[in-house]
């Protein structure tokens, strides 16, 4: 990781996409934000990258795909990339909550997308690496167990 902790957002529909960039751009400090329309450009930009961690938004259905493949996709360079995803939909049926549940994510947000749900689920995510930070920071013999990890 570069320091920062990105944001990744992939929506194949251009108008929530950018919905949710400008939502975004109005509290995120933590990293840049990176936003997809196209699932091939999303997975393109995740491989290339050496980030090893970063914050998704994702819609669940993104043409013959869903979020749930692009995430098996990237797990090999973010591996808490399920733990770190908020999923968008337009109907949070019981087997969207039910593959969420099972794939170990947490947040889960139907459209027409409230900021203020965007911003406690990306706040969420980012603090429990703030809390990590700290925690290295003020402990130097838990930062020396980490580091002979």
């Amino acid at each position: 990781m570069s320091g920062n902790l990105d944001v990744i957002i992939l929506d194949d529909d251009p108008q929530i996409c950018s919905l949710i960039t400008e939502i975004l751009k109005g509290f995120y400090v933590w990293g840049n934000i990176h936003s997809f329309t196209t699932y091939s450009d999303a997975l393109s930009f995740c491989k290339k990258e050496k980030l090893g961690m970063a914050v998704f938004i994702l819609d669940v259905y993104l043409g013959k795909k869903t979020a749930f493949d692009f995430l098996d996709q990237i797990t090999d360079r973010y591996a808490w990339a399920f733990e770190d995803t908020v999923i968008i939909t337009g109907n949070a049926s019981d087997d969207i909550v039910n593959m969420c549940i099972a794939s170990n994510i947490n947040y889960l947000i139907e459209k027409p997308i409230k900021s203020y749900t965007l911003k406690l689920a990306v706040r969420a995510i980012v603090g429990k690496y703030v809390r990590f930070a700290k925690r290295m920071l003020s402990n130097s013999d838990f930062a020396k167990r980490v580091a002979e990890i």
